[in-house]
């Protein structure tokens, strides 16, 4: 069972409801939605409600801005903290949370233990641009501050993950920095660089930021903040091509030039509909004894079914068993 937390994110909980069935409808999965027991239910008849769809009762909600430390210790009711919980006993297999991030990965640090050998958890987020070539970027938002140490324990959950998850036997892992560390740069940077080099992973080099779409590499590592801002900027740049492309400016050409056109029109909504966080559905906690997944705030139906499907694989890979075993 699959845990969803159905008070978290800006759409809560009506989309997130109808996501959830979605989910149970298309991949026939057993779901439980966590929050107020009495309006879950009345949304989940009002979507169709299904028979792999169960309600669990939260009867608290964590703001987006709140502290996470400070309201996952004084809402020990909250859908965020009884979801993780429900991982915690065994009762779900994942939990899945658009809500607020600080207090989902709090949440997960404190009632869920670390797999031996991991020092800090990491946000591991699968990006497809290429349909064919799909990449890891990790750490995309759980440590702000990191050690060079802590960047090859990512690089080694990322490789781990790439092979469980997306059969890639030997990952190409690549440091995300855009200068040759022989000619200096950041302290962490260039130590991280050295661990790598020495490691037993395939790490292939630095990656710069205008290969990270270039399928250059299997697995990017960086740290959470810098992680952050790449897929947030991926994020700002699927929503202009949406935009452009809704706009039809690409049809205001001449009769000569529109089936070229149309190709390409073709291409590029492939390429902006992949780059969509609706598409991925959220990022993977690597390194905790559980399967978290963080989705995006503005998740809405689409997004959460995708989000839950992520968890499923996740499970069906066995992503917490097989990192426990490698790390």
């Amino acid at each position: 069972m699959i845990a969803v937390d159905a008070a978290g994110g800006d759409y809560a909980p009506h989309e997130v409801v109808k996501g959830a069935v979605a989910a149970v409808e298309e991949y026939q999965l057993d779901v439980a939605l966590v929050g107020r027991k009495a309006l879950l239910q009345m949304l989940a008849r009002h979507h169709g409600m299904k028979s792999g769809l169960t309600i669990v009762q939260a009867s608290q909600v964590i703001e987006c801005n709140e502290s996470p430390l400070q309201a996952v210790r004084s809402k020990p009711d909250s859908s965020i903290v009884v979801g993780t919980k429900l991982v915690r006993d065994g009762t779900a297999s994942a939990f899945v949370s658009a809500g607020n991030t600080g207090a989902v990965l709090c949440s997960a640090f404190l009632n869920l233990p670390r797999l031996k050998g991991v020092q800090r958890p990491a946000l591991c987020s699968v990006v497809s641009v290429d349909a064919d070539s799909p990449f890891l970027l990790i750490d995309v938002g759980a440590n702000v501050d990191c050690r060079p140490e802590f960047l090859l324990e990512f690089a080694q959950l990322g490789t781990l993950f790439a092979r469980g998850v997306l059969d890639i036997d030997s990952p190409r892992v690549g440091l995300l920095a855009d200068w040759d560390v022989s000619n200096g740069g950041s302290p962490l940077i260039a130590e991280s660089y050295r661990l790598l080099s020495n490691s037993a992973l395939n790490f292939i080099d630095n990656i710069g930021g205008k290969d990270i779409l270039r399928g250059k590499a299997d697995v990017i590592v960086t740290d959470g903040f810098t992680g952050n801002i790449v897929l947030k900027t991926m994020e700002g740049l699927a929503g202009i091509l949406q935009n452009f492309l809704e706009a039809d400016r690409v049809f205001k050409i001449g009769d000569s030039l529109r089936d070229t056109a149309l190709v390409h029109y073709s291409q590029l909504i492939s390429i902006a509909e992949r780059m969509d966080y609706k598409e991925y559905g959220g990022a993977c906690l690597l390194g905790i004894r559980g399967n978290i997944i963080v989705a995006h705030g503005r998740s809405q139906a689409r997004a959460i079914k995708n989000a839950i499907y992520l968890a499923h694989k996740a499970v069906r890979a066995g992503v917490t068993e097989m990192i426990g075993d490698g790390i």
